[in-house]
């Protein structure tokens, strides 16, 4: 890695306070395009917008999806402005580059009559089930990520209120709130925590694994994934299908845009407009059905 990459992956993290998943997936993009440069013979402070261009063409070329261009040229973009900042390059070349047009991608979704019957899947009283019957309802009940998920520690719950506080991308902080089903669940799986480990216990961490740490990423998303497997559902799904339900359901129920906005660590209004498609759509078909003249 290049001392300048390095400084610039320093300053994210230090003075940004950026993900550790935001800083690989900056490192990654960035190596790729640096490697790309070279192979060309040119050094980053030597290359220019058609040499930006062409590192997308490679990316197309190669099938890279439109959405992952565009953060390859997101990341390529902050790396440079960093550059002209501390005076390494004289201007940002890729800042004339347009971004790739993204399809509208309507987010995958349970309607709540299928999300009722998802949550009961796992009903036996099995630590673990208990677990992830705690883990789902979560997850609709607050719309949080599943990164958020995982570092919630028991102190982060106020059962009082039904409020919880979750860290968010860039590190920051936020309150949502769960219902009385969720409280329920979590409250009946933190009985069972401890004889789920085996050995030592993270006393902090909410969700434990059967070792007694805290789960990771990746574990939740394969619980997600194989009870979605065992639903009756057959469309696409991911454990983010649960947050694009929890906003749809709200929004379909009269919630307003900017509450959602809020609940779900938005920080442009724009990013939680997505989910008025899913509401049209649905009053269209209600109007096609209901409307005499449609």
């Amino acid at each position: 890695m290049i001392k300048e990459l390095r400084q610039f992956l320093d300053y994210l993290e230090l003075e940004k306070n950026s993900s550790s998943h935001t800083l690989s997936a900056y490192r990654r993009d960035i190596e790729q395009y640096l490697s790309f440069i070279e192979s060309r013979k040119r050094k980053y402070s030597q290359a220019d917008n058609i040499l930006i261009r062409s590192f997308l063409a490679f990316l197309y070329n190669n099938n890279i999806k439109k959405s992952s261009a565009a953060r390859k040229l997101a990341a390529i973009r902050s790396f440079y402005q960093y550059c002209v900042h501390r005076r390494w390059v004289k201007e940002n070349p890729a800042k004339v580059v347009s971004t790739p047009k993204q399809g509208k991608n309507v987010p995958s979704f349970l309607s709540e009559e299928e999300m009722a019957v998802f949550l009961e899947i796992p009903a036996s009283e099995k630590p673990l089930e208990m677990r992830d019957r705690a883990l789902l309802e979560l997850l609709y009940a607050t719309g949080i990520r599943v990164s958020e998920l995982i570092g919630i520690d028991l102190s982060d719950i106020n059962f009082e209120e039904r409020l919880i506080r979750v860290r968010g991308k860039g590190k920051k902080e936020r309150i949502v709130l769960f219902g009385s089903r969720a409280e329920k669940r979590i409250k009946q799986y933190i009985k069972k925590r401890f004889v789920i480990h085996k050995g030592r216990i993270d006393k902090n961490a909410l969700f434990l694994n059967y070792r007694g740490e805290r789960l990771s990423v990746r574990s939740v998303q394969r619980i997600v994934d194989g009870y979605f497997k065992k639903s009756a559902v057959k469309r696409k799904l991911s454990p983010h299908s649960l947050r694009h339900s929890f906003a749809s359901h709200l929004l379909s129920r009269g919630a307003d845009l900017r509450v959602i906005q809020e609940l779900l660590g938005h920080e442009s209004l724009a990013t939680t407009q997505k989910y008025t498609h899913l509401d049209l759509k649905r009053l269209l078909q209600v109007y096609k059905k209901s409307h005499p003249r449609s």
